[in-house]
């Protein structure tokens, strides 16, 4: 007889748990859950899984992010495995832990065990777990395989795997969405790999294209409208979008310069093109909007050390090897793929202009440097103000190029970062494709020189 299922969310579950060192359980076993060991399964709703499947009813792939899923024979998504640690948050009368980056970790459930009871999935769906990559569903052809859920398309290019490709979705209509509940869906949707840009609260056209990236991606559609969804994914996925974060001395320091100038000429002769401000660097280090940052903290001195502010917690830097990159002109959006055609990232981008258009056809990247200088040279580049000779302005994230320079095989042109992430996708550039700072060092650590880049129109 099945226990009467007991959680500490008051979730009326009994949850089907997956061993960490084995997907598949004993059939039948049921077994408590042992904080920092177990994995469990999650519905497509965010619920923990209420019942054990069928056996032969499922087979194993993994999703784009590694995770160990469960599909149906029609291939939808029953289940996703994730640690069990980061869906159960800590104990309430526990104080929370500062982790490396300085953002401030709730996740961890301290319970002894006792309130959560398990159960697993039947040993028969094991047979067909292996391999767990690439293999084609029951009666369904090689091509057409983890389409939705992976992000690749099959293999029908003779020349190079078929990639996924984003369609735009109609216009959403937001039902009183609060700024704390759109900053939680930036947040997941930066967590997940689909940037939406600078979190700042906001719907808008970043955030509306991150979540068709986010779909082609996945093959899940999010429903921006409903917010319990959002922060139950959340929840299992890093915690909270807002936490607490002490100022520290390094912060206070700096170095900060007063301003940056608009001339070129007055750039040159600064001895580092610097944040302005501790709210301006902490607003790039979390991925905010600086004006959002002070919203969050209203009468607040930023300059004084060991004072508390309210921050965002982003996603970790995405890793991995990307052998494609597409710039889309239109969407103002680029996108990363992997050797398998496979969608790994997607970022909003200011692509050139009308005035100084980006290149078109397929290019390769040529070098990478983090935190470059910039030589400005008006008989190659564009023509600023009245300088009319070669200037070298020194590195920083106000830079022109920010702190990244992707360089193209085609000459003067890159993929770079920006002083003004907030202007990202919303202005023009001067040919160049410009992300966000920490868009571009992310995209930076995944590329490598004879990366291919097209630009698309």
């Amino acid at each position: 007889m099945k226990p009467a299922p007991r959680t500490r969310l008051g979730l009326a579950l009994t949850l089907s748990v997956l061993a960490q060192a084995s997907l598949i359980g004993e059939a039948g076993a049921q077994s408590r859950y042992q904080p920092f060991t177990e994995m469990v399964l999650m519905g497509p709703n965010g619920d923990l899984l209420d019942y054990v499947p069928e056996e032969g009813d499922v087979v194993v792939r993994r999703d784009r992010q590694g995770r160990r899923v469960l599909l149906d024979r029609a291939g939808n998504l029953v289940a996703t495995e994730v640690p069990a640690e980061s869906y159960f948050p800590r104990a309430v009368n526990e104080a929370p832990r500062a982790n490396n980056d300085g953002f401030t970790d709730y996740r961890e459930y301290r319970g002894n065990g006792d309130d959560i009871i398990t159960s697993s999935v039947p040993s028969g769906t094991e047979v067909e777990r292996a391999p767990l990559e690439n293999q084609p569903m029951p009666q369904q052809e090689q091509a057409s395989i983890d389409g939705g859920l992976s992000g690749t398309a099959g293999n029908s290019d003779a020349q190079r795997p078929a990639e996924v490709t984003v369609t735009p979705r109609a216009p959403l209509t937001l039902k009183g969405k609060t700024r704390l509940e759109l900053t939680a869906l930036q947040t997941f949707l930066d967590r997940e790999g689909v940037s939406p840009g600078v979190i700042d609260g906001r719907m808008g056209s970043n955030v509306t294209k991150a979540l068709d990236a986010y779909e082609a991606m996945t093959g899940e559609r999010i429903d921006p409208n409903n917010s319990e969804d959002i922060i139950q994914r959340l929840t299992m996925n890093g915690g909270m979008p807002v936490v607490n974060y002490e100022i520290t001395a390094e912060d206070a320091a700096g170095p900060y310069v007063a301003s940056i100038p608009e001339d070129y000429g007055q750039k040159a002769q600064l001895p580092a093109m610097s944040f302005t401000s501790v709210t301006e660097a902490l607003a790039e280090r979390f991925h905010m909007d600086e004006g959002y940052l002070k919203e969050l903290n209203p009468g607040v001195d930023f300059t004084i050390p060991g004072t508390i502010i309210k921050v965002i917690a982003p996603g970790e830097r995405k890793s991995g090897s990307v052998s494609r990159v597409v710039a889309n002109k239109a969407l103002k959006q680029v996108f990363a793929y992997d050797d398998a055609g496979g969608l790994v990232a997607a970022y909003p981008a200011t692509i050139g202009s009308s005035d100084t258009p980006s290149p078109s056809g397929t290019h390769l990247v040529d070098r990478i440097a983090l935190n470059p200088g910039y030589t400005y040279n008006p008989k190659i580049n564009f023509k600023q103000g009245e300088n009319h000779g070669i200037l070298q302005i020194p590195p920083g994230p106000n830079g022109p190029v920010g702190t990244v320079w992707i360089a193209l095989s085609k000459p003067t042109y890159g993929i770079h970062g920006t002083p003004e992430p907030s202007k990202i996708g919303k202005t023009n550039s001067h040919g160049c494709i410009r992300l966000t700072n920490w868009d571009a060092t992310e995209l930076a650590k995944m590329v490598r020189p004879g990366t291919v880049v097209e630009f698309v129109d």
